[in-house]
């Protein structure tokens, strides 16, 4: 393993944790039970700077950690797949749109929105089907009433979700130009947009 893998390794995991107590440190309950958080910041950044394979398990790890330690044990899988799509997503896109907007840093902006409102629409959308089903389980079973009555529950937890995406999409806007000052992550960030085009 070379020095440039090694070190990316170890700001992966330092990136999982960052995520992880981003997530943590700041809760704003929500009507469902969950709560708004910035950590989708950093799940966005993930993507973005370590790329869609390592920023989807720093991002999914991150998160899913902060679920086991915060007692919400029943989100830790769901939170884990979600986070790491999330992340995925929006390194993908973050990558591919560069060829289409290339050039500055309103281009890179441009593409953390781009890549965030997809990323952040899959964690909406991901979080709806998963409190559906879990609503539906735990009222009687998937019974064409459990399934409404959980559909109906879980489209409460929409709107702060959807806080909680732009928040994050905010927050990785304005952290990206400074951690791009960073020499290994201009230069995995590069080689991510290169190998994408």
């Amino acid at each position: 393993m070379n020095t440039n893998t090694t070190k990316k390794w170890v700001v992966s995991a330092l990136f999982a944790a960052l995520t992880c107590i981003c997530t943590m440190i700041i809760k704003i309950p929500t009507p469902t039970g969950g709560y708004i958080h910035p950590g989708d910041g950093m799940v966005l950044l993930c993507g973005v700077i370590l790329g869609p394979g390592m920023g989807a398990l720093a991002a999914g790890i991150g998160s899913m950690l902060s679920d086991l330690f915060s007692g919400y044990m029943v989100w830790v899988p769901a939170t884990f797949i979600i986070k790491a799509l999330t992340a995925m997503i929006a390194g993908v896109l973050f990558r591919k749109s560069s060829s289409l907007l290339a050039g500055n840093k309103i281009a890179s902006t441009v593409r953390v929105i781009l890549g965030g409102i997809i990323g952040e629409a899959i964690m909406v959308f991901g979080y709806f089907v998963f409190e559906i089903g879990l609503n539906a389980a735990s009222n009687g079973g998937f019974t064409s009433a459990a399934i409404a009555g959980g559909i109906a529950y879980s489209a409460a937890g929409v709107p702060a979700n959807i806080v909680q995406g732009v928040t994050g999409i905010v927050i990785a806007c304005i952290l990206l130009p400074i951690l791009s000052q960073i020499p290994d992550v201009r230069a995995w960030i590069h080689d991510g947009i290169k190998a994408a085009a």
